[in-house]
């Protein structure tokens, strides 16, 4: 089985083919417009999947050596993320899949994530605990087999990533947040400042990083911080690697805990904050510690991609599942 996977949830735009299980190709296009605005507008967003989404699927065919002849099914993300994205990708892959005359598979993007780790081999056992950590999301999930999932917790407010963009923007470094605070990171004091760890109750699988994002708000402007005027590198590097601490400290301790409590070997992260040099030092640490396995995508699909809804794809239609051309964008939607 060969199949095409389509992403344009948010501000990537990709495809990528999968034929009997193997990547063959991926092809990826970061919009680039949005950080002149300090954050992805969403019309932006939408108009440039519309200018991207032929070319990018022309080259993963390229890529793969094959037409779109050959192909068996057709899969995209159908939610959650920004409705005129969602519907660019949708629309073109059910439109695609109707004229080739064959399947056509909606998928979930959360659900996307956690095969990101299924990609390539090695990849993690069944059951596993996967933590999702993006712009976007953050969530904590027991996967106990293929489609079988148990949302543990999610967050109550700001993303991880979110979180990471705003405090970016707080200190005036650039957009997008989160690959620049990781590296003015490497530079500070992670003992500098001492932000709030929000764990919640006790024994919560649920995140909030509004507190830390709010704690760094303050303390910029208790010193007096302008971000116009103050280019302090040495200061600016020191609250990066502080607040960054805050935040790996708790999605470590949460992943760890759930792993503990559904008493899984394997435990793997996802999403574009995975992509994060201090949060992958600290996993590797940690895990060798309890004994855990960690699984962490190739940068390349720590993102939004393409190869992650191919191989989702390729499961679901493996194990029997197709979507109706009916299907419509959901940007709210919920893994289930």
């Amino acid at each position: 089985m060969t199949i095409l996977g389509i992403e344009t949830s948010c501000d990537e735009t990709s495809a990528a083919v999968v034929r009997d299980g193997k990547l063959l190709s991926n092809a990826t296009v970061v919009q680039l417009v949005h950080s002149e605005h300090g954050g992805v507008v969403p019309e932006l967003a939408s108009r440039a999947h519309q200018k991207l989404i032929v070319p990018i699927v022309d080259e993963a065919l390229r890529k793969a050596s094959m037409d779109k002849i050959d192909l068996d099914a057709i899969a995209a993300v159908h939610g959650p993320g920004l409705i005129g994205s969602i519907l660019v990708g949708l629309s073109f892959g059910k439109a695609m899949a109707m004229g080739l005359g064959i399947p056509f598979i909606g998928v979930n993007h959360m659900e996307a994530h956690i095969f990101s780790n299924l990609i390539d081999d090695p990849k993690p056992s069944f059951p596993f605990v996967n933590l999702t950590v993006s712009g976007g999301h953050t969530q904590l999930v027991f996967v106990e087999d293929y489609f079988q999932y148990e949302l543990l917790g999610e967050t109550m407010d700001d993303a991880a990533g979110e979180a990471f963009d705003k405090v970016a923007k707080m200190l005036g470094i650039g957009y997008p947040g989160g690959p620049l605070v990781d590296k003015l990171a490497a530079k500070g004091n992670a003992k500098a400042v001492n932000f709030p760890r929000p764990y919640l109750e006790e024994g919560s699988h649920e995140f909030s990083f509004s507190g830390i994002k709010t704690s760094v708000l303050y303390y910029l402007r208790k010193v007096g911080f302008d971000k116009a005027a103050n280019r302090n590198e040495q200061f600016i590097a020191d609250v990066c690697a502080s607040f960054q601490a805050a935040v790996v400290d708790v999605l470590l301790d949460k992943l760890l805990m759930a792993a503990k409590k559904y008493n899984v070997k394997d435990v793997a992260v996802s999403g574009g904050v995975s992509a994060n040099s201090e949060l992958r030092r600290r996993l590797k640490a940690e895990t060798k510690i309890h004994h855990l396995n960690i699984f962490i995508p190739k940068l390349d699909f720590c993102t939004d991609n393409g190869a992650m809804v191919a191989a989702a794809g390729y499961e679901r239609l493996r194990h029997g599942f197709e979507s109706s051309l009916e299907l419509t964008a959901e940007p709210n939607l919920q893994l289930r």
